[in-house]
């Protein structure tokens, strides 16, 4: 009887053991494909399995795919839609793949747009279209002289400034995309479609989650930099700091909607304050809501006075739901007085800064020791240019997002030198009569100068 006992006992540790084993064992996963699917759709799925398993992967693994939602609800196009790939056609002339026959050919479009989205997200399409991200190539054609004086090239703007801004889409007469327009996943994207940028910014395709959206570092993709380092103002603040210590344990695939602090999440990310519902506050794509200053331009104004690109609310209105989405944390007196401090810091940037710099670079042009034919080529353009592009912009984005190493030594401090430069060298010149030297030879000035008509001017 005891001889049976140690057996029983050693089976028991064995199998334990086993199952424990059985456990950290890597499983094959089987997609299920659904009787309802047309057959055009399993062939995408069955094709795209084996000729790119990683973006089948990631599709399998997203909430699209949990609800059935295939590669031809998002791609499929109309056989005369400007964006249909020919090169795709050819797919289906295949002998080595049983899936890539004409029997299961249907026009594909290679870009998805926010118009597709819009067929299951109208809302958040809606709202996005009248944000500053989708219409970035707007501002930057009417005020960024990179674009309007052409002093960068074609290949500086297709690697740099268009990868976040967005290119204006391309194809050749054989419907192949222009390698210099893609791929390109920038918010304010020129689609083929006429529709104005790209969801996969944010949401990066085949998973399309919610949670690497809500994640600072999907904002931190474009906006970082000397000129507007929203996510090292943001790493730097309490905010960010709690998001080190605690965002592991934040629920990030909570139900779109209902993602609500203190509950889901302790200390916000760039989408909590700026997208997410919160309160009463309803969630929005846009993100020109819940602003009461233009901290990006060069004169800090109000929302609805930015001559660019006006907004369409109003900013007290905008100031109040931000200031709710505050308070769901912070008590009314917190909040009121961080606002005070900012009005305060905008009041210090224009009229100590901004303003009077702006007048004597005025008087430099209006006395012709500037010339206005081209911008960067006069180092005195320059030292302007940094002054609210870089510093200025610091010294107010840091303040907004309480971020003091900012706000002072990487934006006041900075600002100061560069002021004091800048006035010295343009009252010396105005004293002396003295022209401003010209780069006569400006690398890479050769952009075009011309606004593409594909972009409208609102």
């Amino acid at each position: 009887m005891r001889r049976i006992w140690i057996l029983f006992a050693i089976l028991s540790v064995m199998l334990i053991a086993y199952t424990a084993y059985a456990q950290n064992m890597p499983k094959v996963k089987e997609f299920r494909i659904e009787r309802g699917m047309s057959k055009q759709a399993k062939a995408c799925i069955e094709c795209h399995k084996t000729e790119s398993p990683g973006l089948f992967a990631d599709w399998a693994a997203s909430r699209h795919a949990s609800s059935n939602i295939t590669c031809l609800d998002c791609h499929q196009a109309e056989p005369h839609d400007k964006d249909v790939s020919k090169k795709h056609f050819k797919q289906y002339e295949r002998s080595d793949n049983k899936w890539g026959t004409s029997e299961y050919r249907v026009p594909v479009a290679a870009v998805v747009t926010p118009k597709d989205c819009s067929r299951c997200h109208p809302d958040e399409v809606k709202q996005y279209s009248k944000s500053k991200h989708a219409n970035t190539n707007v501002i930057v054609w009417k005020i960024d002289p990179w674009m309007n004086k052409g002093m960068n090239n074609e290949i500086e703007r297709a690697t740099g400034c268009y990868t976040c801004h967005g290119t204006i889409l391309k194809t050749d007469e054989d419907g192949n995309l222009d390698p210099m327009t893609w791929p390109n996943v920038g918010v304010g994207r020129v689609n083929l479609d006429g529709s104005l940028g790209s969801c996969t910014s944010c949401h990066t395709r085949h998973r399309f989650s919610v949670m690497e959206a809500r994640k600072p570092e999907a904002c931190g993709q474009c906006h970082l930099g000397p000129d507007h380092p929203q996510i090292e103002i943001y790493m730097e603040s309490k905010h960010g700091d709690i998001y080190t210590a605690f965002g592991d344990e934040y629920n990030w695939t909570a139900a779109p909607g209902t993602w609500t602090p203190g509950v889901d999440y302790r200390g916000p990310t760039c989408a909590s304050c700026h997208m997410s519902g919160s309160g009463s506050v309803m969630t929005t794509h846009d993100v020109t809501e819940r602003l009461s200053w233009e901290l990006q331009a060069p004169l800090t104004v109000r929302p609805e006075n930015f001559k660019p690109f006006p907004a369409k609310n109003n900013w007290k209105t905008e100031r109040d739901k931000m200031k709710e989405v505050c308070m769901q944390c912070h008590g009314e007196t917190w909040v009121n007085d961080h606002y005070t401090k900012l009005d305060a810091t905008v009041k210090n940037y224009n009229e100590i800064y901004f303003k009077p710099a702006k007048a004597k670079l005025d008087e430099l042009y209006s006395k012709k020791l500037l010339s206005k034919k081209k911008f960067f080529d006069e180092a005195i353009e320059w030292e302007f240019y940094e002054l609210w592009h870089h510093e200025g912009r610091r010294a107010r984005m840091g303040a907004a997002m309480m971020a003091p190493d900012y706000a002072w030594w990487h934006g006041f401090y900075e600002c100061k030198h560069r002021f004091a430069s800048f006035m010295e060298e343009a009252n010396h010149m105005i004293e002396t009569g003295t022209k401003a030297h010209i780069w006569k030879n400006f690398p890479g000035a050769t952009g075009n100068t011309k606004r593409p008509p594909q972009i409208p001017m609102k």
